[in-house]
């Protein structure tokens, strides 16, 4: 859900900390990224790009599923005994509080999406469906880009224009409206 309700990579869902998310004000903070390679294996690293370095607003349905997860977790830590949260903790961990391997949950991913029935829908596509979402809202492509974590908003509109309606009829009540004043 935090990937399909704010446009994450998966990287950067797996990087995500509490002490980034502020419930109240209905905002997180995209500040690092998780990786996996053979060389270095799982690491934290910068945002893909500067603009990767983002705050992302959030709605009212992740909140609560938010807020859930958070009671979820407090509560099976005080089963296990392992007391508060540190500062640092990342919102999804392994049950010690590590990362995640963005390899592991992009398998796990493809294994229920298969068993579901819908085997060519992988997690970067919670990502194109939030941002289909919003162009087809009107939401600006500036913002979309913005969200995204995109560098400019001509990549945006590369990956995206196919989604743009064609029907310029938005244009014309615009020049309509502007001779009636």
């Amino acid at each position: 859900m935090v990937a399909l309700f704010t446009g994450m990579r998966l990287g950067e869902v797996l990087a995500l900390r509490w002490s980034r998310i502020n419930l109240d004000g209905k905002v997180l903070n995209v500040r690092e990224a998780l990786e996996q390679t053979r060389a270095h294996g799982i690491r934290f690293k910068p945002p893909k790009s500067r603009a990767g370095r983002r705050d992302i607003t959030l709605p009212d349905v992740l909140i609560d599923v938010l807020r859930d997860h958070r009671k979820a977790v407090l509560e099976l830590r005080m089963q296990l005994g392992a007391g508060r949260l540190p500062e640092d903790a990342l919102l999804f961990a392994t049950i010690d509080g590590g990362p995640l391997s963005p390899t592991a949950v992009s398998t796990a991913w493809a294994d229920l999406a298969g068993r579901i029935g819908i085997p060519d829908v992988t997690f970067h596509a919670l990502r194109h469906t939030h941002a289909s979402q919003l162009i087809h809202e009107g939401v600006d492509i500036v913002t979309i880009s913005k969200r995204l974590g995109h560098a400019k908003p001509d990549i945006t509109l590369r990956v995206y224009a196919h989604l743009f309606h064609k029907d310029d009829g938005k244009a014309a009540a615009a020049i309509n409206a502007a001779l009636k004043r």
